[in-house]
């Protein structure tokens, strides 16, 4: 893919990235699709991933109680459990804030290793990282932020996302529709969004601006961005998912560069140009 050439310009040392369709094919990557990176907080769609699993499979229930009192399951996927974002402390009552929390997937995991008797980082590996062939991931630490991976990793995942195979269609379906719709918060990175939607898991791209996908990502894209320089966002409408790795922090360099790409990739899978729009 042409488009793909524009991530020659970042300004990082390393860079990998790949587009994946709805069918699974590899449509485009460039750099090294092996290379581990930090994924930072795109860890977060595996332990959400890990915790639904842990759903269908009866361990606990998306509205059985966790966390802070009159949270659950269900609040804490979609950051709205009124946790801070790294303390365990209450900041809001449950439902009625998106506090995007570091601490709310902690306290997911921990809920899982209770329910099942498994420790997470295990769970995860069984229930998400092996039957997904995602050789060069691990994880160790923190179930919102430590995770570690390649593209090649992440291509496998976006196939999932695409078409399911670990988790129901209508679980899916379901986690990647807005929960609580209609509350706001702050986006991290990108200021306060009224609303600021989310699903359970996987944020939602909806009418947000500014944002880290395209401007011509449609409404229904979901997917997650890291501290690290790091994203993958699937777009159901185009069939189409892009995941990019690299090892520079987030910053201004990548609130300009990102959507650029997406809108990019998007055109070249549409067939349209910047002209057409």
């Amino acid at each position: 893919m042409r488009s793909l050439e524009l991530v020659d310009s970042w300004p990082v040392d390393n860079v990998s990235v790949a587009v994946v369709s709805a069918d699974g094919e590899i449509l485009g990557s460039r750099g090294d699709q092996h290379r581990v990176y930090r994924l930072a907080s795109v860890t977060k769609l595996l332990t959400a991933t890990a915790v639904l699993v842990a759903v269908e499979e009866g361990a606990l229930g998306l509205d059985d109680p966790a966390g802070l009192e009159g949270s659950t399951v269900r609040h804490l996927l979609a950051h709205t459990g009124g946790y801070d974002f790294t303390e365990r402390t209450r900041r809001a009552e449950p439902g009625i804030r998106r506090i995007y929390s570091n601490t709310g997937y902690e306290v997911l995991a921990e809920t899982v290793t209770e329910r099942s008797g498994i420790a997470f980082p295990d769970y995860l590996r069984d229930a998400v990282l092996v039957p997904l062939g995602m050789e060069d991931a691990s994880f160790e630490g923190s179930a919102a932020a430590d995770a570690r991976g390649s593209v090649a990793d992440l291509v496998r995942f976006a196939r999932e996302l695409q078409a399911p195979t670990l988790l129901h269609p209508t679980t899916l379906a379901e986690a990647t529709t807005v929960a609580y719709p209609g509350v706001d918060g702050v986006l991290p990175g990108f200021g306060r969004q009224n609303p600021n939607d989310w699903g359970l898991g996987f944020e939602i791209r909806a009418h947000k601006s500014p944002h880290w996908t395209g401007a011509t990502s449609s409404p229904r894209t979901f997917g997650h961005f890291g501290q690290a320089g790091t994203f993958l966002w699937v777009d159901p409408e185009a069939r189409v998912a892009c995941v990019a790795l690299t090892d520079r922090d987030f910053g201004p360099w990548s609130a300009e560069v990102w959507p650029v790409l997406t809108d990019a990739v998007l055109d070249e899978v549409r067939g349209t140009s910047a002209t057409d729009r």
